[in-house]
Formats: C-alpha cells, sequence, structure tokens
C-alpha cells in the first residue's frame, strides 16, 4: 500500500505566499553562485599540508539581493492579500536577517508544504542550500520519511529530486557532497546535534582530524543555507538561538501550529480554519467521569443509552455481581425500567437499598434509580481504583473502534486505534508465562466480550464481509506494541528520554521512531491483522498515521501536555486501501472523526481543549469595528477589492442592526449560527456584489462561538431503516435510480485553444500594481510598555496609490511554465493560446505579470471546465449498488439531535447541513403528496471529473400527481451559478447529464432552493 499525494489549494497558497516575499529577486536563471570549498588540511607531526590538489567547486546560495525596504513591501502585500496584520518592519533575530512566520495546524502537511517550498524556491530563483532544524528526534525521523515518501511525487511536477541526508556527526562526508552538488541539497538535524553539551554534540564546532582538521559547522556556514525551523517554538532557548547564528543563514523559514514569539507572519492557518475548511478529522470524546458516593461501595458504570424502534431504551451497565461459586465478579448487561439490581447482582447487599431501575432516557443519556441516585452516560461510581478505570477505557475504546470500522469497511479505511502507556510492563511482562502485561491481557479479555455481542446482532447478516473479517482476526494478532528495543535483550524496553528542556518527557530512541514509520503505510493495509497499537506516550510525537480514528491514553494526566497535543497525533485526514485521501468535502468530517477515550469527565476534557484552541488562535482578531474593516481585501473574480471607509461603515451598521454586534464589538453567537444554517440576514445593496467575500470577512473575526463542537462520543443512536424502505414505491424508485455509471470526455485542444483566446479576450482585466503608503510620528511620549511593543511611531494616515508600470520590468518570468503548470496543459497548448490573444490583452502582462498569470489561469481553467461538461458522456454498468449502502454508514452517527421522528422518510432520523435542509425536510414530511422519501447515502454516488458526487434528496409522490420521479440535487439559500462555487456547479451539470442518460426510467433532476420551488416543478 502506498500513500498518494495531490496538488492541494491551500497548501499551494502556503508556497506561494513564501514565494511572494521575493518579488525581484533575480530568478533561477542568474549564473550559480560559485565557490572554493575549504579542502582542509592533514598534519604530519609538526607541519600541516593544504590539500590544494582537492579544492574544489562549491555551489553556495545566491545573496539576497532585495533590500529591507523591498522585502517589507512585499511582505505587507502578502499579508493584506489575506487581511493578516500588517508588519511596521522587518523583524530581524540573530538567526538571520530575514523571518517568516508560517502557520499551520497540525495535520494539514506542513512538513509537505515547506518541502514543496524548497522546489519551488529552486525553480523560481535558484536556491539550492537548505537545511530543515527541528526540536526533536522524532520529528527529525519524520520529516527524513516524509522527504523519501515524496520524493517520486515531487519528480514528477519538477523533473528532479532532491537529495537529502540526516546530519550526523560521525559521518562528515555528506557535507562534502552538500556544498559541491549544484542540485537540491537538503540537511536535516535535531537542536541536540549542535545545542547540547555532549562530546558528540560539540564536534560541529571543532576542528576535527578526520574532517581535514576542519570544522563542520564552517563547511555548512559557506553555502549560506536556507533554514526552515520546523516547530521553532521549542527553539526559543538562548543557547540554541546562539547555536543557530552560527549557520549564518540567508532566512529563516519557520512553521508551526503554535508559534510563541511572532516574527514576519506571512500566511496563517489555524485549528479554526482547518476545521472550517475540513481539512482535519473532527473531534468527538468519551470522558469517563468518577462520581464519589458517599456512605456506600456500590459499583456502578453506565456505559450508554441504546435506542430501538422495536423497544423501550435499554441501558448497558456495568456492575457487581455474585457468581454461583462464590467469586464477586463486575459483568455488563442491558437494563430495563424496573430491573432490580439487588436480584441481578445475587443480592449482593450494596445494591439493597433502591437499585431498582426507575428512568432511562434516550435524550439526556441518563440512568435512575428510585432511591434517587442517577448516573449520565461515562458516569461511573463507587469503588472505582486505577485498574478499574483503565479497564473501562480500554472497553470504551474497544467499542469506538468497532462502531467506527462498521461504517468505514465498506469504504475500504482500516481504522487504527492508538493506546499510549507510561511503562512497557503494563503490556508487556517478561516474568509472566505468556509474556502479557495487564493492559495485553484485559484488552484481549475486553475484545473477546465485545466482539461476541457484535456478532449476535441480527443486524450484521453472518454472510456480511464486515462479519467475515472479524472472524478471521485473533484477538491476540489484532494488536501490538510499538516501543524501543533493547539492543541486547532484544525485548522492548521503556525508552530514553529527555529529561530537561521543550521536549521534557520525549524519547530520543532512533530504533523506536524507526520501527513505527517503517510500519506506516503497511498498518493501513487490510492484510496486515493489527489494529490496536500500544505505545509509550514518550513516543507520541512518532505517531502520524492518518488512519488513527481513537486515542486512549492509559496514564496519570501530565499537565505539561496540552490537549490539542493529546489529539494532535489523530488529526490527519484518513485514507483508503488505494491510498487515497478521504478528503471530499461532502463527506469529509462524515467519514474522519476521531474518538479520545479520556481519563476525565466529557465536559472537564472538551472545556481544556477548547480552552487550548482558543488560546492558540490569540493572534486573530476579535472586535469586528469600522477601523478593523477599513483597508481589508475582498477577493472578487475580478481582482481585490479595497474596503474603504464607507464599506467598513455599511458592514458595521448591517452587524448592528441585525444584532450581529455584541459587547465590546464582538460577533454573537447569532450571526454564527446563521451562517451555518444559511440564512444570515441580507446585506445592504452597497455589499450584496461581493456578499461571499463581506461574511468571510465578518467571520475572520473570532469569536468563542466559532469554536468547532466537540460531539459526545457516546451520543450516537441507531437509526435502522424503517417500514417506508420496504413500501412498494420506494423499491420502485430505487429501481429507477440505482445505477452505476463511468464517463468519459473526448475534445480536441484547438477547441480549447479558440474558446480560451476569446475568453481572454473579452475578461481578462489586470489590475495595476498598488502600493501602500502609509505617514507616522513619533509618539510625544514613550514608556517602556511602548519600547517593547514597538509603538515608538504612530500611524497617522495611510493611501493606496496604483502604478501604470510594473517594477518588475528585469525579471524574468517563464509566463508559458506558469500558465501550464495553473491549467495542466501542455506548453504547447498555452503558447498556442497566448500567441492568439489580442495585442491589448497580452500588454497587460507588462502592468502587472503575477496579476496577469494568475486571472489568465482562472479563465482558462473556467473554460476548461465549460468544455469538460460540453464533452461528457456517461455510460451505463451492468453493475448496481448493494442495498448494504443504506445500513453500513448509520451506526455512528449521532441523531441525539436530529429532531422529531419522521413519517415519511426511509430512516425514523435524518441529519441535515443546514437550517434550509431541515425545513426542507419538514416540509417534505407534512407534504400530503409526498409518500416516501430518503436523503441518500454517502454510498450512492456519480462518479464525475471533479470527484464522486451524490445527490440530497430521492423524492416519490404520490401515483397520477406527477409523470417524474424527482431528485432534488441541492437544497441552497441561493442557486444561481454565481453562489454555486465551480465544483459544485460543475457536479451538477454532471448529474444533468447522468439522469439525462436514464430518462427512459421516469426520473427527473433539478436543484432548488425551496419546497416551493420543488412543488411549482412538480405541478
Amino acid at each position: 500500500m502506498k500513500l498518494k499525494f495531490k496538488t492541494q489549494p491551500y497548501q499551494t497558497a502556503a508556497v506561494q505566499a513564501v514565494l511572494d516575499c521575493f518579488k525581484g529577486q533575480p530568478p533561477a536563471s542568474a549564473p550559480a553562485t560559485r565557490y572554493r570549498i575549504d579542502p582542509g588540511r592533514a598534519k604530519t607531526g609538526s607541519t600541516e599540508t593544504i590539500f590544494a590538489q582537492d579544492m574544489q567547486d562549491g555551489f553556495k546560495n545566491a545573496d539576497l539581493m532585495l533590500t529591507d525596504d523591498g522585502l517589507l513591501k512585499n511582505i505587507i502585500q502578502v499579508q493584506r492579500q489575506q487581511n493578516l496584520p500588517q508588519s511596521d518592519e522587518l523583524i530581524k533575530t540573530k538567526v538571520s536577517r530575514l523571518n517568516l512566520d508560517i502557520e499551520m495546524e497540525t495535520g494539514t502537511g506542513k512538513t509537505y508544504c515547506y518541502i514543496k517550498t524548497i522546489f519551488e524556491l529552486n525553480r523560481q530563483y535558484g536556491w539550492s542550500k537548505f537545511i530543515i532544524v527541528v526540536p526533536s528526534i522524532a520529528i527529525r525521523e519524520g520529516v527524513a520519511k516524509s522527504l523519501a515518501m515524496t520524493a517520486e511525487h515531487f519528480q514528477e511536477t519538477y523533473n528532479r529530486k532532491a537529495r537529502f541526508f540526516i546530519y550526523n556527526s560521525r559521518q562528515l562526508h555528506h557535507l562534502e557532497s552538500f556544498s559541491s552538488d549544484a542540485g537540491i541539497n537538503v540537511m536535516v538535524i535535531n537542536v541536540q546535534a549542535f545545542a547540547a553539551r555532549g562530546a558528540d554534540n560539540r564536534r560541529i564546532y571543532e576542528e576535527l582530524d578526520d574532517f581535514q582538521s576542519r570544522k563542520p559547522i564552517d563547511v555548512i556556514s559557506a553555502n549560506r543555507p536556507i533554514l526552515i525551523l520546523d516547530e521553532p517554538q521549542k527553539m526559543e532557548g538562548a543557547q540554541t538561538q546562539e547555536s543557530l547564528q552560527a549557520f549564518k543563514a540567508l532566512m529563516a523559514l519557520r512553521y508551526s501550529a503554535t508559534h510563541k514569539t511572532t516574527h514576519n507572519k506571512i500566511h496563517r492557518l489555524d485549528a479554526l480554519d482547518a476545521y472550517n475548511q475540513k481539512l482535519v478529522k473532527k473531534i468527538a470524546v468519551r470522558g469517563i467521569a468518577v462520581k464519589g458516593l458517599a456512605g456506600t461501595n456500590a459499583y456502578l458504570y453506565l456505559q450508554s443509552i441504546e435506542t430501538s424502534t422495536k423497544k423501550p431504551p435499554e441501558a448497558r451497565v456495568e456492575f457487581e455481581c455474585k457468581l454461583k461459586s462464590g467469586e464477586i465478579r463486575r459483568i455488563v448487561r442491558k437494563l430495563s425500567r424496573g430491573d432490580n439490581l439487588f436480584d441481578l447482582s445475587d443480592e449482593l447487599g450494596q445494591y439493597h437499598d433502591g437499585y431498582v431501575v426507575s428512568d432511562i432516557n434516550a435524550n439526556t443519556d441518563t440512568l435512575g434509580f428510585t432511591n434517587g441516585v442517577e448516573l449520565c452516560a461515562g458516569e461511573v461510581l463507587g469503588d472505582v481504583d486505577e485498574a478499574a478505570l483503565r479497564r473501562i477505557q480500554i472497553r470504551e475504546a474497544i467499542k469506538a473502534h468497532v462502531d467506527k470500522e462498521r461504517a468505514l469497511f465498506q469504504q475500504g479505511i482500516k481504522v487504527l486505534t492508538l493506546f499510549f502507556i507510561d511503562e512497557v510492563a503494563k503490556y508487556r511482562d517478561y516474568s509472566a508465562a505468556d509474556e502479557k502485561g495487564d493492559y495485553a491481557r484485559i484488552f484481549e479479555e475486553e475484545y473477546r466480550q465485545y466482539l461476541n455481542e457484535v456478532l449476535s446482532l441480527d443486524e450484521m447478516p453472518s454472510q456480511c464481509p464486515y462479519i467475515q473479517y472479524l472472524k478471521g482476526m485473533d484477538a491476540a494478532a489484532t494488536h501490538s506494541g510499538y516501543f524501543a528495543i533493547d539492543k541486547k535483550t532484544k525485548r522492548l524496553a521503556d525508552p530514553d528520554m529527555d529529561k530537561r528542556g521543550e521536549n521534557a518527557g520525549l524519547s530520543n530512541d532512533v530504533d523506536a521512531y524507526d520501527l513505527i514509520l517503517r510500519d506506516k503505510e503497511r498498518l493501513l493495509s487490510f492484510a496486515e491483522p493489527v489494529r490496536f497499537i500500544f505505545s509509550h506516550s514518550a513516543l507520541r510525537e512518532g505517531w502520524d498515521n492518518p488512519n488513527v480514528f481513537v486515542i486512549c491514553a492509559l496514564k496519570h494526566s501530565d499537565n505539561t501536555v496540552s490537549r490539542r497535543q493529546e489529539v494532535g497525533r489523530g488529526l490527519r485526514l484518513s485514507v483508503n486501501q488505494s491510498g487515497d485521501r478521504m478528503d471530499d468535502p461532502a463527506t469529509v468530517h462524515e467519514v474522519n472523526v476521531l474518538t479520545v477515550v479520556a481519563s476525565e469527565s466529557y465536559k472537564d476534557f472538551v472545556a481544556a481543549l477548547q480552552k487550548d484552541i482558543s488560546e492558540s488562535l490569540s493572534a486573530r482578531p476579535r472586535v469586528a469595528d469600522e477601523a478593523w474593516f477599513t483597508g481589508k481585501l475582498l477577493k472578487t473574480a475580478s481582482g481585490d477589492v479595497e474596503v474603504t471607509p464607507q464599506l467598513a461603515r455599511q458592514i458595521y451598521k448591517y452587524l448592528l442592526k441585525n444584532g450581529y454586534r455584541g459587547n465590546a464589538n464582538h460577533i454573537t453567537e447569532a450571526y454564527h449560527q446563521a451562517r451555518k444554517d444559511g440564512t444570515p440576514a441580507m446585506l445592504p445593496p452597497e455589499l450584496q456584489a461581493h456578499a461571499d467575500q463581506v461574511y468571510q470577512l465578518i467571520d475572520s473575526v473570532f469569536d468563542d462561538s466559532q469554536l468547532p463542537k466537540i460531539g459526545d462520543g457516546r451520543r450516537s443512536k441507531t437509526n435502522p431503516l424503517n417500514d417506508n424502505f420496504d413500501k412498494q414505491e420506494f423499491k420502485e424508485l430505487w429501481n429507477r435510480i440505482n445505477r452505476k455509471a463511468f464517463y468519459s470526455v473526448d475534445f480536441d485542444s484547438a477547441e480549447l485553444v479558440d474558446k480560451a483566446i476569446a475568453e481572454l479576450d473579452k475578461n481578462l482585466r489586470v489590475p495595476p500594481l498598488h502600493y501602500l503608503i502609509q505617514t507616522g510620528e513619533q509618539a510625544d511620549h514613550v514608556g517602556h510598555d511602548e519600547l517593547d511593543n514597538r509603538r515608538v511611531f504612530v500611524l497617522s494616515s495611510s493611501k493606496t496609490e496604483k502604478s501604470a508600470h510594473s517594477i518588475h520590468s528585469k525579471v524574468k518570468y517563464d509566463l508559458i511554465g506558469k500558465i501550464a503548470d495553473g491549467t495542466q496543459l501542455t506548453r504547447r497548448t498555452t503558447a498556442e493560446i497566448l500567441k492568439g490573444i489580442d495585442a491589448a490583452a497580452f500588454a497587460q502582462f507588462c502592468t502587472n505579470p503575477e496579476s496577469f498569470i494568475t486571472e489568465a489561469i482562472r479563465l482558462i481553467n473556467e473554460q476548461k471546465g465549460t468544455m469538460l461538461i460540453e464533452h461528457l458522456a456517461y455510460d451505463l454498468a451492468e453493475d448496481r449498488f448493494d442495498l448494504d449502502i443504506f445500513t453500513v454508514a448509520q451506526s455512528g452517527q449521532d441523531f441525539s439531535k436530529a429532531g422529531d421522528k419522521l413519517r415519511r422518510h426511509i430512516y425514523d432520523y435524518v441529519v441535515t447541513d443546514s437550517g434550509i435542509e431541515r425545513d426542507f425536510a419538514k416540509e417534505l414530511d407534512t407534504c400530503a403528496e409526498v409518500v416516501v422519501y430518503a436523503k441518500l447515502p454517502r454510498g450512492f454516488h456519480i462518479p464525475t471529473p471533479v470527484g464522486n458526487y451524490t445527490p440530497d434528496w430521492a423524492i416519490s409522490f404520490k401515483e397520477g400527481m406527477v409523470k417524474h420521479v424527482y431528485f432534488v440535487a441541492e437544497t441552497k439559500g441561493d442557486i444561481s451559478s454565481m453562489v454555486l462555487n465551480k465544483i459544485e456547479e460543475t457536479k451538477t451539470e454532471c448529474a444533468r447529464k447522468f439522469f439525462n442518460g436514464i430518462n427512459s426510467a421516469n426520473v427527473r433532476y433539478d436543484v432548488v432552493d425551496s419546497f416551493g420551488k420543488l412543488m411549482a416543478l412538480v405541478q
């Protein structure tokens, strides 16, 4: 199994932000900067001999030719493009003259981004010497693995490979090649290799006999390398900063999700951005709250409340029971109203007084007894020692795993569960006959017990592929330990750990991380039986496997580890058996949900996690006033629009009028809820032309109500198919639409060239370059705080001016190459398009080359997309969808807030994506003309050139009312082509073609914005 990589727009944006900071720097076509590598010298007795005959050329990075003012102007322009706070100066450090901060949330692929940045900096500016500096061995090994895994992918894009190596003071021959090779060279080094006190660590600064009496640091620094600092907040110690100075870096690019010290920030993709853009998993928490019960030892653990359409709710409870042998053991049973624990436990005294079930509430997930004792799901009462707590955690992790696995197995996605423990002996006890530690033994007991329950469920047919998969898996084979290996005994061992500094508590054991990374791809395959992984908590940073869906820490709470760090190991989006990332926006948060099994209450864990996330967003604006809106840019198809003071006032008034502005100019929860439901109040006429951009600008002002909603991992009600599914009308409907198909696209490039030329001549508009001119004066009084915050000068005015001439006229652009890359066309086709456009349109290139390229790519891609649809043809296949698609994804969804039970839907409940969909479903359910309807499962899809597409609704009307069965693809507030994004628009147009192809089945497809629009089409 091999992971696949693809070009992602959000990652391209991060790369482009770096590149745009160097506009005006001589391009890569400039002569390479050569120098003579110090050959070193040999000592013979009291004499020294210089190796003159071995002197050779080296290739160092060319100097950064831009002035400080030029760099700052570029940086400000990059910041304006993203509406980031604008820098008023270059933040210089001991490490480098130029320090750029790139903020990227954990799990979004920052390693991929900076590797791609390396290739782009080489292609555009010729820089070829890079050093990736990391704070720990775990990250170092992960970076090296990423460089190896992406090598083929980047070679396909750039037609070259990067030579990389891990710095080792005993293998200094790599430094010779690093200096002498003219290609891309990358050295990966951890801070301990140059900023620690050990003898090996000091070698980098010493004249070494085995390195021709040279200092390694001198050979490295002669290349003027570009430093890429991965997690720089962990390298802010005085000694580390002093040591980094010795590299004589050309610049420092700083990548992190949590920058502590801010420099010139040029890109932001924070936790909120990543969640809203669906670039990371959603989070659910199964908390375990221990409640003391005065005066009693009655043990009770409420696992969950289970619902069914055939019987009242039941409570799944663990309690103590006396066996026939007289032994007292804890057992798990389903309880119903009226059950008496005193009787069920064989008359154990602790359950004598009133432990009769009085209420089981599925809405609140609570269990009540006649004595007044009440438990919420996840709460445990009575004698709870650490062993009992860990057993509960292991059981809950297994249940969460299987729930998720049942939903994803058919999609070819393997589920992994990761247990973190604090010592190997709890998993592998070499003094025991079977060498199993307590946790391994408990796991196998709980796994077998829960597996027997799953295999006995009526809803899971014995021939179901997932059931067969489970039956073929032995409990002992499905878990494994990933720890350090003792080199003498070859046994698992607790790893060596850093005792001090930012990495205290993390392992520095290379072999342990090598084991984790070596098995990374193998673990993703169904052929590998291991699904549950036990690892030492000190190795946590080594785990970034995308298919970790459950994390369970079987260890004492560690105040030095934030909740964000705990969940960070499982945030990456999963992949299927083909190595394809499961990132379809329509389904990404249905598939990708990370469940954390916590050893504290759900409420406490979520509160701490939300606090961590909120604090990480400290750089976001939190006040929505006229001053903040003024000067921001609205990104539109025809160019950037600056928010004038008049427009800023209109936005502010809009917030006031509709109750969207709270105390201290904060954005209210009412606004964010309206945005989520797709029903925000209408903007005033002056703003409607740029509605989407205005809403995005308002969204960027942070309020705690925007924090990602963290679900309760237990509150997932079953939602079985009901009697409507068996109605003849639904069977007929399903029979008509249940067709698989494949598409083909056939068009010649000449047609595309003609259409692209016509479009460019008509609509290519390149705005001239804008310059922000700011005027400031020294403050009347400067105190200590102002000096610390660089507020010596006060901004008094700013204005934007346009230039009709390009300041980059001397910079050579590979115009054809850039447009060919952006459109995925050949250079020949791209050249034909550029040659054919009007001279006046082409002349705009001189006004603003970068904007010309961006706009040309956009317009050509739009024509390309239109032609895809025009020349798309569907051929129906004999194969059809299996009925399993209606049941496979129903076990892991949260229906606790799904609303009232439905009458005409094929399920009792339906989860909708917006307020508009919710209202639409209500009207369908009460419409007398509707016989049966379904919100189609994601397993039903139509293939399109831009990804699989699932229509929303299938509806069957009363016989005789209409001639067609109608499909409603989208239920949007505005269905104009200007509001639907390009991908959505392409998918819906492809769907029209698909359903036209099965028109013989009397099926119609359309897109509506309301139930009224649907009925107008029907009648």
